[in-house]
């Protein structure tokens, strides 16, 4: 059996579905464009410079989620689906993805952003399994803060093997394995399978993966 990670934003979408619900929800006047704009900028550029301090992210991002009853948020992010998220999924990602779930490997979505927002789109992809950064309830509340480790940089290795875990698996157990990813932050988790792929990468997972040989490649061309 073979093993097959995709990361999200930026990967399988043309773009941050993080960025992108906040922008809804600026759309739809539930939260200001001016904390949205300035927030939002102030965080992907810490995202990409990799100082992000992921708490502070967290705070923000699932702090928007405890504003709102599940009923309505579960609304909103249907019409997100429609406005947002399937104009971004990228013709390419689906075949990659399709073929990959067709071989039979098993097949997981690992992604920084919440299990909220990335569920559904996990669903659109066909992947039937999501590690994400969970966001803590209580009696069916978001309450603002995440349960467990967030899925982020070396915590993503943590989060799969967890995952492997449960499921009487573990990294040795498959012939092959592969991440696909654009981000800098997720080479903890590249190092780790047979079959690290960089998809348009930023400057310093290029480079990386120039000096290591591992595979580039875009999936905002046909494949």
């Amino acid at each position: 059996m073979n093993l097959v990670l995709f990361d999200l934003d930026n990967t399988l979408l043309a773009g941050d579905s993080d960025a992108a619900w906040s922008q809804f929800l600026s759309e739809i006047n539930v939260l200001a464009p001016s904390v949205q704009e300035a927030r939002g900028t102030v965080f992907y550029e810490q995202y990409k410079d990799g100082s992000l301090d992921i708490e502070k992210f967290l705070d923000f991002q699932l702090g928007l989620l405890s504003l709102h009853e599940r009923a309505q948020l579960d609304a909103w992010h249907g019409e997100f689906m429609d406005r947002h998220i399937r104009p971004m999924i990228l013709p390419a990602a689906r075949a990659l993805v399709d073929r990959h779930l067709q071989s039979n490997a098993l097949v997981a979505l690992v992604t920084a952003t919440n299990s909220f927002i990335t569920w559904p789109i996990a669903r659109e992809f066909g992947i039937q399994h999501l590690i994400a950064t969970i966001p803590a309830q209580e009696n069916g509340v978001f309450t603002g803060k995440p349960r467990g480790i967030p899925a982020f940089k070396s915590g993503k290795i943590a989060r799969v093997e967890t995952w492997l875990e449960s499921i009487a698996l573990n990294f040795d157990c498959f012939e092959q394995s592969w991440f696909y990813s654009d981000s800098h932050n997720d080479l903890p988790l590249l190092e780790q399978v047979t079959h690290p792929v960089a998809v348009s990468p930023d400057e310093t997972l290029r480079a990386v993966a120039l000096k290591n040989g591992w595979q580039i490649l875009t999936l905002r061309e046909p494949i």
